[in-house]
């Protein structure tokens, strides 16, 4: 896996499928989770900046697929988000999107690149 950070217009096209599958994988959670979610998730290649992520949720809330709840019960008022039942019908559809653009791209890159590395990564030359 390369080191470098994925190019803007890639992430940019996928910022609402990571963080709906973020919120499916651990139910609910805030802003700051979030974020060290993908960023873990990606090998620390897409740094979810603030000002992405936050308009981001409005978005995501204003269009039905995330709800949100104020808690203070850490000790901390902190603003949390979990998927909608419309979210989640929203994430499969999503993801299956998602995954047939993949293997249309891994066919069509199977000329040019050495698709039989370990975990379908390039294979180094």
């Amino acid at each position: 896996m390369a080191d470098s950070k994925f190019d803007r217009d890639l992430v940019r096209g996928s910022l609402d499928l990571m963080v709906l599958s973020v919120l499916a994988d651990d139910g609910r959670n805030y802003g700051y989770e979030i974020q060290r979610r993908v960023r873990e998730a990606s090998g620390e290649r897409v740094k979810l900046p603030a000002g992405t992520l936050y308009p981001l949720l409005h978005r995501l809330e204003a269009a039905g697929l995330i709800l949100s709840q104020w808690d203070d019960s850490t000790g901390r008022r902190r603003k949390f988000y979990k998927l909608s039942a419309a979210g989640r019908r929203r994430l499969k559809s999503d993801a299956d999107a998602w995954l047939a653009h993949v293997r249309c791209v891994r066919l069509l890159l199977s000329s040019v690149v050495d698709l039989d590395g370990p975990g379908g990564e390039p294979a180094s030359a």
